[in-house]
């Protein structure tokens, strides 16, 4: 498989989209960065995006996936449930991206050439 297809994986709750790519990737900068701002920065979404958005995890799962630290050096990380997300999705994703290889290939197969105009 080239860099022209990937699979991509989301996860729906109730109906909704809950979980994709982007979430897991804004938890991974967290736990980067020690920061809810700096998470949304290294990302390009404001902090008011970055901390719905980190809001809404929280409130998706029974315990939250990021805790402040309070007072004047603030600061955020990834709870025992947040780390335990992101290495589940990641597992999730590297075992369905193993498993739809051979098929991703053929339908790799299938598209024109890079650069190519559609008729």
């Amino acid at each position: 498989m080239s860099d022209r297809m990937r699979l991509t994986l989301r996860v729906d709750a109730d109906g909704k989209a809950a979980l994709g790519h982007g979430k897991i990737r804004l938890l991974e900068k967290l736990a980067e960065t020690g920061s809810i701002s700096a998470a949304g920065r290294a990302m390009g979404m404001s902090y008011r995006r970055t901390w719905l958005l980190v809001d809404s995890l929280n409130h998706l799962f029974k315990t939250p996936v990021v805790a402040t630290r309070p007072g004047g050096g603030g600061g955020a990380f990834l709870t025992e449930t947040g780390e335990a997300l992101v290495k589940l999705y990641r597992d999730i994703e590297q075992e369905a991206a193993q498993a739809t290889a051979a098929d991703l290939d053929r339908l790799e197969a299938l598209l024109a050439p890079a650069g190519a105009e559609c008729p």
